[in-house]
C-alpha cells in the first residue's frame, strides 16, 4: 500500500511520466482487445487473431498522441480521432482504436468549459460514430457502431465532471483563503483598534496629571522662600496628582495583562460620576472652573460616559496649559432628548487665542477628543471664542447603537 502510495506520488509529481505510463497502458489495453473475435460462431470469443499492419499502426499513432494530451488536449484530439475514423472505415474485424480518442476526449472536457466540452464532444461523437456507420464494413445498426457513440459520451461526461468537481474543491479552497486573510485582517484591525484606544486613555492619563503637576510645582517654587506652608501645600498637590497619574496608568496598562495574570485591575472606568472629584483637581492647581449639569438620572453606556469624562478632561487640561490658571473655565452637561451635551468654555484670559486654538507644538488632545466621540457615534465641534477663549462642544448619544436595537426588540410598540 505505502509503495503504490509512493508511486502515485511520484508520478503526479511527473505529469510527463504520468502521460506515458497511461498512454503505455492504453496500448496495452488496445492490443489485447484485437485479439478478441466479436463475431464467432458462439458470441464473443477470445482468439488468436493477429491484428493486421494497419491497425498496429494505427494504435501506435494514437497511443504516442497521448502522451502529448496535457499540452495539447485538442490537437491530440484530433489526432487520436483520426486515426479512429481510419481503423473504423478499413479494419474488418475492428481494432479498439477508438480508446484513444475517449482518453483525449476526457482530458479536453476535464480541460476546458462546459460549452467547449458541448461542442468538441458532439462533434466527436458525429464524427466517429457517422463515419462507423456509413463507410464502414459492418451494418449501421451494429452493436460496435453504438459501442463508439457511448463510449465516446461516457469520456465527455466523465471528464466534464472531473473539471466541475476540480472547481468545486478549488472553490472551496478559495473561500477558506478568503475566510483565514479575513479573520487575520480582522484581528488587525481589532489589535490597531485597541492600540489606538490605549494611546488615547495614556494621553489623556499623562496630560492632565502632568499639568496639574507642572503648575504645582512652579507654585512652590515660586512661593518656597516667603510662604512656606503655600509651598508645602502646593507639593501635597503634587504628590496626590502623581499618586492618581500612577493610578490610572496602572489600570491601563493592566489591560495589557493576559487573562491569567496576577494583579489584574478591578476599578471601574472613570465615569461623570467622578466629574467633580476631576474638577477639584483643577481647582486645587489655581484653575476657576464652574460647572452646571442638568443630567441627573441619566444612564449612560460606559464608553460614552468614558468618553464625557475624558472630553472634559482634556479639554480642562488644554486650558490649564494654554489659557493658564488665571482664566476661567465652564463645563456644561446637559441631556437634550436622546444626546447628552458636553460644552467647556474659557475666556482665555491667560494666553491669545491663537494659543488656545494651536497649541505649541502640535499634541494629540483634539485629534483624541475627536476619535473618542467617533468611536460612539456622537459630533464634536472646537474652535475659539468671539472675543477670546476657546470652546469644546460634544453631542454624545444616551444610548449606543446595540442599546436601542434590544430596546426595539423588546418593546416593539
Amino acid at each position: 500500500m505505502r509503495t503504490l502510495a509512493r508511486a502515485r506520488c511520484t508520478l503526479g509529481a511527473h505529469p510527463s511520466a504520468l502521460d506515458t505510463a497511461l498512454a503505455a497502458a492504453v496500448l496495452v489495453c488496445m492490443v489485447a482487445g484485437s485479439f478478441v473475435d466479436p463475431h464467432g460462431p458462439e458470441g464473443v470469443s477470445w482468439g488468436l487473431r493477429t491484428p493486421d499492419a494497419l491497425s498496429l499502426a494505427l494504435m501506435a499513432v494514437g497511443a504516442a498522441a497521448l502522451v502529448f494530451r496535457r499540452r495539447a488536449p485538442m490537437a491530440v484530439l484530433a489526432v487520436t480521432g483520426g486515426v479512429s475514423v481510419v481503423e473504423s472505415v478499413t479494419g474488418d474485424p475492428r481494432a479498439p482504436v477508438v480508446m484513444a480518442a475517449v482518453v483525449a476526449l476526457y482530458t479536453v472536457a476535464a480541460s476546458t468549459d462546459r460549452p467547449t466540452t458541448w461542442r468538441v464532444g458532439l462533434l466527436t461523437m458525429t464524427v466517429l460514430t457517422g463515419a462507423a456507420m456509413l463507410a464502414g464494413p459492418l451494418p449501421w445498426y451494429a452493436q460496435e457502431n453504438l459501442a463508439v457513440f457511448a463510449w465516446t459520451g461516457i469520456g465527455a461526461s466523465a471528464g466534464d465532471a472531473v473539471r466541475s468537481r476540480r472547481a468545486f474543491v478549488q472553490a472551496i479552497r478559495d473561500r477558506a483563503e478568503k475566510a483565514e486573510r479575513t479573520r487575520e485582517e480582522e484581528a488587525r484591525r481589532r489589535v490597531a483598534e485597541e492600540r489606538l484606544r490605549i494611546a488615547r486613555d495614556l494621553h489623556d492619563v499623562v496630560a492632565h496629571h502632568i499639568a496639574l503637576v507642572n503648575v504645582q510645582a512652579g507654585v512652590a517654587a515660586h512661593v518656597m522662600d516667603k510662604r512656606p506652608d503655600q509651598a508645602k501645600e502646593a507639593l501635597a498637590h503634587v504628590r496626590t496628582a502623581s499618586r492618581s497619574a500612577l493610578d490610572e496608568l496602572r489600570a491601563t496598562v493592566g489591560l495589557l495583562r493576559q487573562s491569567g495574570d496576577p494583579e489584574a485591575p478591578t476599578e471601574p472606568a472613570p465615569g461623570l460620576d467622578r466629574l467633580d472629584e476631576l474638577v477639584a483637581t483643577f481647582r486645587h492647581a489655581g484653575l476657576h472652573v464652574e460647572v452646571a449639569r442638568t443630567d441627573q438620572g441619566t444612564d449612560l453606556p460606559t464608553a460614552v460616559d468614558l468618553a464625557a469624562y475624558r472630553i472634559i478632561q482634556e479639554a480642562l487640561t488644554n486650558v490649564q496649559k494654554h489659557a493658564g490658571t488665571r482664566a476661567r473655565a465652564e463645563v456644561s452637561v446637559v441631556r437634550v432628548g436622546p444626546d447628552i451635551e458636553i460644552t467647556v468654555l474659557d475666556d482665555g484670559a491667560g494666553g491669545s487665542t491663537a494659543e488656545t486654538a494651536a497649541p505649541p507644538g502640535g499634541g494629540h488632545g483634539l485629534l483624541g477628543m475627536r476619535e473618542r466621540v467617533a468611536a460612539v457615534r456622537g459630533t464634536l465641534t472646537t474652535g475659539p471664542r468671539y472675543g477670546g477663549g476657546f470652546r469644546v462642544h460634544a453631542i454624545l448619544p444616551v444610548k449606543c447603537r446595540t442599546d436601542a436595537a434590544t430596546d426595539a426588540t423588546e418593546d416593539p410598540v
